[in-house]
């Protein structure tokens, strides 16, 4: 009996993944074992990235409201503290927008926890 090596679903499956990596440079797009690591290694970016874009918005919002807080003479620790001793319930990233799109309101905020602590 012939041997049987299921080259069409052989052929789907680097077709799948040659499909994923067009637009790479040089190999990277028609070279099977290339294309293949490059992918596979590109998943293991996204995965980690997915993560650390987090962690990157968060600074990005700390560094926002620590140059908003400094207009009002606080720094941006002392502001959180006194954020938290006021029991002000508003997450870093609403007020980073507050203080970038809204400033009166922010403004406003400052001096509620500044009187209240």
């Amino acid at each position: 009996m012939p041997r049987a090596k299921n080259a069409v679903a052989s052929r789907a499956r680097r077709k799948k993944i040659l499909k994923q990596t067009k637009g790479y440079f040089g190999a990277r797009k028609n070279v099977w074992t290339v294309a293949k690591n490059t992918y596979e290694k590109g998943l293991t970016y996204a995965y980690r990235d997915r993560k650390k874009k987090k962690s990157e918005f968060r600074a990005l919002w700390i560094q926002r409201i620590n140059a908003a807080v400094r207009m009002e003479g606080l720094s941006y620790s002392k502001f959180m503290g006194l954020v938290h001793k006021a029991d002000v319930n508003m997450n870093r990233k609403v007020l980073a927008d507050l203080a970038m799109n809204q400033p009166e309101a922010f403004k406003a905020i400052v001096a509620k926890v500044k009187e209240l602590a």
